[in-house]
């Protein structure tokens, strides 16, 4: 079983070699998505949060 895991391996490092620079983009690129939807979240949180607070100071300023 060993032996044939050894061989697959040393194909699979033959056949695409042991270049990580494509680990390297995909994991920059999900770190960038993660990072996006952190930001997307939080600005939709706090939008509606500053909008309901600007809407009541504005009342209070108007009455």
């Amino acid at each position: 079983m060993l032996n044939t895991y050894e061989f697959i391996a040393s194909y699979m490092r033959a056949r695409f070699g042991d270049d990580e620079r494509g680990a390297s983009l995909v994991e920059y690129a999900l770190l960038v998505a993660l990072i996006a939807v952190v930001c997307i979240v939080a600005v939709t949180f706090l939008g509606k949060s500053a909008s309901s607070k600007f809407t009541n100071i504005g009342s209070s300023i108007a009455a």
